[in-house]
């Protein structure tokens, strides 16, 4: 280790920067952040530095590096141009025991700048010990995904409690009890905004009282998106990654299903229009009964659990029986296939409203306000409507809307095996059929569909 990794209180300390330039400019924020006392040396500033001298954030010095600038100084930054002064101010700095840094030459550094992510009180920083300064930002971008914005929040919470459960419990026990506490229900609680719960269930847990984060466990019910694991949000993720048992359906693709942590069990309750093997009653059942055995569930959906995914039905049974869910929205078919297509849902010269419906067939037929879908100057998008496309087509056209009207079918939209096929609202059935497409498909309706050509920049690899 070359480096003996350290959290300095700078607060309020005399801190010194020598440059006035952007990147000048980027260590005071820093420092600033850390609540120092900063003053700048350097005969011109950047605009930035300039707008903070002149609110009195900063103190600047208009003149070139002396050696009293360092007199009293906590720590020293150089960022200047000149490798001259930046040696004198690495020499003068380490020769009086003051911590210097100087960018991009760690050979004269006492110390190094790491990339940090802040989630006060809680921070993480990543240093390469000045070998690739930008290996060290990938990773912190890496972290940046794996850690919540709230997880402050979570250790001020705990930081309220800690002379509480010191006075009730031994050392050991604090320790088993804090694990518990921070990869459990209370936790999850405050991430997702519930702190008043968290709080009554932190104290009756304190008081060994039978709190309701003990008596189950929590559903999480999680928008997969629309296939691409990258378009996944970092609440998604991180959930996926500590549940016990995972309810997906047919439309979560592969490459996100594998996300979710290795040891959960997996169950299949996927439907098609033909063939529901487990009802959705059955899929509230199981809901219940795997959280009240007191199990981490993960209910993970295609798209967004709110849009035709049945989500409100599944948390209505959920608060029902008592039980601790939270709901992750994700990004639903609609509009990553709109995305991914290059087909956008709504265009100042094209489409000034949208619409999603549902295009299950039932006895061969549909049951749609047609006269409003066949409206013009709107963008009908719809879901499960492969096998109802025959029927779609005739009804808006028998309704006003123009034979040549142009439509889209996109099939696995965002996954390498998108397919996209454009036609018009006469014609795409027959495309359709003949291209013998099969599931997970959505249909675009409208004058946007001109734009494909154009704006498709998501190009599958052959």
């Amino acid at each position: 280790m070359n480096f003996l990794p350290i959290f300095l209180n700078i607060r309020k300390q005399p801190c010194l920067v020598v440059g006035g330039g952007t990147t000048a400019g980027r260590k005071v924020e820093l420092l600033l952040r850390a609540n120092a006392k900063v003053t700048v040396v350097a005969p011109e500033l950047s605009p930035q530095l300039a707008q903070w001298a002149n609110e009195g954030r900063i103190i600047y010095r208009a003149d070139k590096f002396t050696p009293t600038d360092l007199e009293h100084c906590r720590l020293v930054i150089a960022a200047t141009n000149d490798k001259a002064v930046n040696e004198q101010v690495s020499t003068l700095a380490q020769a009086q025991g003051t911590p210097v840094n100087v960018v991009d030459q760690p050979q004269l550094c006492s110390f190094i700048m790491p990339s940090v992510i802040d989630r006060s009180p809680v921070q993480i920083a990543v240093s390469s010990g000045g070998a690739s300064p930008v290996l060290a930002r990938l990773l912190r971008a890496r972290l940046e995904t794996m850690v919540p914005a709230s997880y402050g929040k979570l250790a001020d919470f705990v930081a309220s409690f800690r002379d509480k459960v010191k006075q009730r419990f031994s050392f050991d026990e604090r320790r088993r009890f804090w694990e518990s506490v921070l990869q459990g229900p209370i936790a999850e609680m405050l991430l997702s905004g519930h702190r008043q719960a968290a709080t009554k269930a932190l104290e009756d847990l304190i008081g060994q009282k039978k709190a309701l984060a003990q008596k189950y466990g929590e559903v999480y019910l999680v928008g997969g998106g629309p296939g691409d694991p990258d378009l996944l949000t970092f609440r998604a993720l991180r959930l996926m990654q500590q549940a016990d048992v995972v309810l997906y359906d047919r439309l979560v693709s592969p490459g996100v299903l594998d996300l979710v942590r290795r040891e959960a069990e997996r169950i299949y309750v996927g439907k098609e229009p033909t063939n529901h093997p487990v009802p959705q009653g059955e899929i509230n059942q199981l809901l219940i009964r795997l959280a009240k055995e007191g199990k981490r569930v993960l209910r993970l959906k295609g798209g967004d659990p709110f849009l035709f995914g049945r989500g409100g039905e599944e948390i209505e049974t959920l608060m029902d029986e008592g039980i601790t869910f939270q709901v992750v929205p994700g990004i639903t078919a609609a509009v990553g296939t709109s995305a991914y297509a290059g087909i956008p849902l709504t265009h100042r010269d094209y489409a000034q409203s949208c619409i999603f419906v549902t295009g299950h067939l039932k006895d061969d037929s549909m049951d749609l306000n047609w006269e409003a879908l066949a409206h013009p100057h709107q963008t009908l998008v719809i879901y499960m409507g492969l096998r109802g496309l025959p029927v779609i087509s005739r009804e808006l056209i028998q309704h006003g809307m123009p034979p040549d009207k142009p439509a889209a079918l996109v099939q696995k939209a965002t996954t390498s095996d998108q397919r996209v096929l454009v036609g018009t609202l006469e014609t795409l059935p027959s495309i359709v059929e003949v291209a013998d497409i099969k599931l997970s498909s959505i249909i675009i309706i409208g004058d946007v569909v001109k734009l494909h050509e154009k704006l498709a920049w998501f190009t599958v690899a052959k």
